[in-house]
């Protein structure tokens, strides 16, 4: 059977170094035509279900796949939204950047995704995950795809580092190249001793040449004041005792918004 592009739904030209990887997929997703960004924050799935006035349409509920697709040493990961009875593509999403999947700013479950049909033209479609699992793996799964293509700086940190490298490996070979050997005439002066006072013998106290301390010995412990070897234990946290949520690591009891 002849694979089928992620973003067209046509077959792909057959190759024998071609084959396809399912980073993710789930059959329930809930796709909304949602209204254009309008802050700088990024997007609000607050208001694309308020219960009394939504700015959002549900389309309908679909499945949804990461697939990563190589052909002729030529790799991509397209985003596909199927009809999750027929298979029937629906909509693409290109993952050429970080910047085609966005999670909302306040919710772990909605995610806005621009997705790029036939001649180029682009949409940005809403996505909700019932729960927050699937959420989680989704996320995950574009992150395994960052790193395959190369989208996370990993090329950029190593040329620099590189660069840094040889930059410290030829000073190095420069300042061993530097002759440190006496010239013909020329003399090395060493002061030896001070002109400063020295301490008495057996005095537990040194001091300087300017007679500041350079260090002292601290005196014994007092008699009958045994060496504590096991020191009290600290007052509890004022933290202990409190749930996860009283510390604001949870978004509400089904991953609502906040």
């Amino acid at each position: 059977m002849a694979m089928l592009d992620p973003a067209t739904g046509q077959p792909l030209p057959d190759s024998d170094s071609s084959y396809q990887r399912i980073l993710f997929v789930t059959n329930s997703v809930h796709v909304y035509g949602i209204p254009p960004i309008t802050s700088t924050k990024g997007f609000s799935a607050g208001s694309w279900t308020s219960p009394t006035q939504p700015t959002a349409q549900q389309i309908f509920t679909a499945r949804l796949r990461v697939i990563e697709t190589t052909q002729d040493s030529n790799m991509k990961v397209d985003i596909a939204l199927e009809d999750s009875t027929t298979g029937d593509l629906f909509a693409a999403a290109p993952y050429t950047s970080s910047a085609v999947v966005q999670q909302a700013n306040d919710s772990s479950r909605f995610f806005a995704v621009r997705v790029q049909g036939e001649g180029g033209m682009k949409a940005t479609l809403g996505i909700g995950f019932e729960d927050r699992s699937p959420a989680f793996d989704f996320s995950i799964a574009l992150t395994e795809a960052r790193k395959v293509l190369g989208m996370d700086g990993a090329n950029e940190s190593a040329s620099a580092s590189s660069g840094r490298g040889a930059k410290g490996k030829g000073k190095a070979e420069q300042e061993s190249k530097v002759d440190f050997s006496l010239k013909e005439g020329e003399k090395i002066h060493i002061q030896v001793g001070s002109k400063g006072r020295r301490a008495a013998p057996g005095n537990a106290r040194a001091e300087s040449n300017d007679g500041t301390p350079l260090f002292s010995i601290a005196p014994p412990p007092a008699a009958g004041k045994p060496h504590d070897d096991h020191p009290h234990p600290a007052p509890p946290s004022a933290a202990a005792g409190k749930s996860a949520q009283d510390l604001g690591f949870d978004d509400g009891e089904f991953g609502e918004f906040q």
